[in-house]
């Protein structure tokens, strides 16, 4: 009966000594971050890829918007003749947009897609965004979407990847920490 307690033991011992070595093995050094330099407690810039990719969910969600707003205004405008139907509708499809974008970026500085994709609007040295300004940066940037899209491909050569509205208008897209 002696050598049971004593085989037990050493299989006690030979597992905590693999036990211990299989935890000193998975507890490696976090890789360095070789990214791009950012000061101390600095936002992190918003990448092209995580901005465009909230560019496409945010014109899903205008779809369903304007989709609405065109069948509100249509059943409204029915008396109206068909020649100023159309620049009316475009003028009232812009409004709403720009009503929809200034009021998410001055009120929280999201949209729904900027949330989903954790990207904040701030002012560039770090406060929140103003109507007037949210109102100049729509503008900016529906005259840089007019343009072919130039002012988006600017971030493809800007130094700190900000599109040319950005720029402009002062304003910076970051992303928000998880929480």
């Amino acid at each position: 009966m002696g050598a049971v307690p004593t085989v037990a033991r050493q299989i006690r011992v030979l597992y905590q000594r693999n036990h211990d070595r299989r935890r000193a093995s998975a507890i490696k050094p976090l890789p360095q971050n070789n990214g791009p330099l950012q000061t101390p407690g600095a936002d992190a810039v918003a990448g092209i890829a995580r901005r465009f990719g909230s560019l496409a969910y945010e014109g899903l969600l205008l779809t369903a918007i304007l989709f609405i707003c065109t069948w509100v205004f249509l059943f409204f405008a029915q008396a109206l003749d068909s020649a100023l139907r159309r620049p009316l509708l475009q003028i009232w499809l812009v409004g709403i947009t720009g009503a929809y974008f200034v009021y998410c970026w001055s009120r929280s500085g999201q949209t729904l897609p900027m949330k989903t994709w954790r990207i904040h609007l701030t002012v560039a040295g770090g406060g929140q965004v103003t109507v007037p300004l949210a109102a100049r940066r729509y503008l900016l940037a529906l005259l840089s979407l007019g343009l072919c899209g130039l002012g988006f491909a600017w971030a493809l050569i800007d130094r700190e990847r900000q599109f040319l509205h950005d720029r402009i208008a002062g304003t910076r897209l970051i992303v928000k920490p998880n929480v």
